[in-house]
């Protein structure tokens, strides 16, 4: 974009994250004067080393639960654990993360007139009786599960989002994000890609919850990057918009295609799937490829190739680093 000689100033917030890290260096690409926003709960300031060496890069640690003091023409708000294993370490932190983060986000732009481009999710599906999720659809939540203080947090959080928006004509845009994957996903997040990488990795087995039959659909960081950076620009989104690859994959091809790439081959063993883990998960885009022109690119395979390569050059950097031992 045709930026002259002023540059905007955007805020990201969940900066330090797995796909806010990925959002900054892109930002930084397109020109942007980037400002990072984390509490650290989840994130690593590791994730920021390439955007760190840019002047036009500007980190605060903080909360957006607090009062916003940063200036930008544009917020994007990624801030909150996005897994489960560290959505429920602390689930009254993931709660009011979501619901007082967004109240925040929306004084803010009713007082500053700012843009924001917030990051739902696909779990505000639930697990679906629809199939695949298209945004008209209501979802099916358990409320009071241990997965609803992400789930119904993120779904209140679209609700002051477009009340925001029907009330006081705030410019909100809405991205529910889908299984996404990539290099920078943290080894022990829970989730399955990674999950399955270091399980390979070590030699195995690969864990499968359930038969392995339940689908996701896998989208890997840069196309989920291009779909919310386009959101970011598109004339206006009156309502949420799906971005994920559409392609559906059972855990056990999944499990198939790591091992592939990987190559080694490991024994999976089975286990009991978790509460309320969805059955089914894949992504309508029709709205996103005709509002934003979205469409992902990257296969699996190749994704899963890059994301292995990424993992094994971060562990044997992990390994070099000198052990820390206890004073006597």
């Amino acid at each position: 974009m045709g930026l002259g000689s002023v540059r905007p100033t955007v805020l990201v917030t969940g900066a330090a994250g797995f796909i806010g890290s990925h959002l900054v260096d892109r930002l930084l690409a397109e020109g942007y004067e980037v400002v990072g926003l984390d509490n650290l709960m989840t994130g690593d300031l590791g994730n920021l080393e390439s955007a760190g060496r840019s002047p036009h890069f500007h980190l605060e640690i903080g909360d957006v639960r607090e009062k916003l003091e940063v200036y930008a023409e544009v917020i994007f708000n990624l801030a909150c654990p996005a897994s489960p294993v560290h959505y429920q370490r602390d689930p009254y932190a993931t709660l009011t993360t979501n619901t007082l983060g967004a109240m925040r986000l929306v004084d803010h732009a009713r007082q500053h007139q700012t843009r924001i481009i917030h990051a739902s999710t696909s779990e505000v599906y639930g697990d679906p009786l629809e199939h695949p999720q298209v945004e008209t659809y209501w979802g099916n939540v358990n409320p009071i599960g241990e997965r609803a203080c992400y789930d119904e947090g993120k779904r209140v959080a679209e609700t002051f989002l477009m009340d925001a928006r029907r009330v006081h004509k705030a410019d909100v845009r809405i991205v529910r994000i889908f299984n996404t994957y990539g290099p920078r996903m943290a080894f022990n997040d829970g989730r399955v890609v990674s999950n399955f990488i270091m399980q390979t990795l070590d030699g195995g087995p690969i864990t499968v919850y359930g038969d392995g039959k339940q689908t996701r659909s896998f989208c890997f960081m840069n196309d989920l990057v291009e779909g919310i950076f386009q959101a970011s620009l598109a004339s206006d989104l009156d309502g949420p918009v799906n971005i994920g690859n559409p392609r559906e994959s059972t855990l056990l091809e999944l499990a198939e295609v790591v091992m592939r790439e990987a190559k080694n081959n490991v024994s999976i063993v089975h286990k009991a799937l978790p509460s309320d883990d969805p059955k089914r998960r894949c992504p309508n885009i029709d709205r996103a490829r005709k509002l934003l022109a979205f469409e992902p690119k990257v296969t699996l395979e190749d994704g899963i190739r890059q994301t292995i390569a990424n993992f094994r050059e971060r562990l044997e950097l992990r390994k070099s680093l000198p052990v820390r031992r206890r004073p006597s």
